[in-house]
């Protein structure tokens, strides 16, 4: 029998008693929130988004990886940033498909994709920098940078089209 520490929940906030939920509320959102996928972010610009990152990244990392090269700490340094890249924009493209962000929402989501992409952007462009000039007209190793290239191109919209959406709407309509 353990004695630890337990955390109970329960629907009572400190200010008294909860009332009962609503019939019809739940009801209607039951469509909504029963279903185990968000449909639509698959199609919106921003799952679109995510989903060209994923692929241009990559084949960035095939193309170098398939590449013989001499300059072992300019394209490792190269390979780690797009592949741990790729892993978190997977993660974050996992975590909006299957609504994540409803359920652990002591974590600030916006603000962690932002910073996700800004600190990614920077590696990406400083990788793909390098990987460019000590590519020595390889057709892969070029490949790779120019790959890179597009990835932070498509990183640096994200993270433009994120920080408007999310700071220029919440400031809008604080004056309605």
């Amino acid at each position: 029998m353990s004695h630890g520490a337990r955390v109970i929940r329960t629907g009572v906030s400190s200010g008294g008693p909860a009332a009962p939920p609503p019939v019809t509320v739940a009801s209607s959102s039951a469509g909504s929130d029963a279903e185990l996928m968000d449909g639509g972010y698959f199609r919106s610009c921003a799952g679109m988004l995510k989903v060209a990152q994923m692929i241009s990244l990559l084949i960035g990392f095939i193309s170098v990886n398939n590449s013989s090269w001499t300059d072992y700490s300019a394209y490792s340094f190269f390979q780690i940033v797009t592949m741990c890249d790729l892993v978190m924009i997977l993660f974050f493209y996992i975590m909006h498909i299957f609504r994540v962000y409803r359920k652990l929402t002591c974590v600030s989501w916006p603000l962690a994709e932002f910073l996700h992409y800004l600190i990614g952007t920077i590696l990406l462009l400083i990788g793909s920098i390098a990987a460019a000039a000590k590519s020595y007209n390889i057709t892969g190793l070029v490949a790779g940078a120019t790959f890179g290239f597009l990835a932070t191109i498509l990183c640096v919209i994200s993270m433009w089209s994120s920080y408007k959406v999310s700071c220029i709407t919440q400031s809008t309509s604080k004056y309605r």
